[in-house]
């Protein structure tokens, strides 16, 4: 069990990392709006955070 935390967190941190590569600091507080709206049942932070990563993603295409 504890390997597979491990794991899970390794690979958010990538995730993370990857999305600060391409997006900056705006794309990690709309990545940690979208987590921190999901893990508090919060659906206006989530939808805020969403939106911005939305946003970003279609600025880059």
């Amino acid at each position: 069990m504890p390997l597979i935390a491990i794991i899970i967190a390794g690979l958010a941190l990538a995730f993370e990392q990857a999305i600060q590569w391409k997006f900056g600091p705006l794309g990690i507080i709309a990545f940690v709006a979208l987590t921190i709206g999901l893990k508090a049942k919060n659906t206006m932070f989530s939808s805020i955070g969403a939106v911005i990563l939305v946003m970003l993603l279609a600025q880059s295409g």
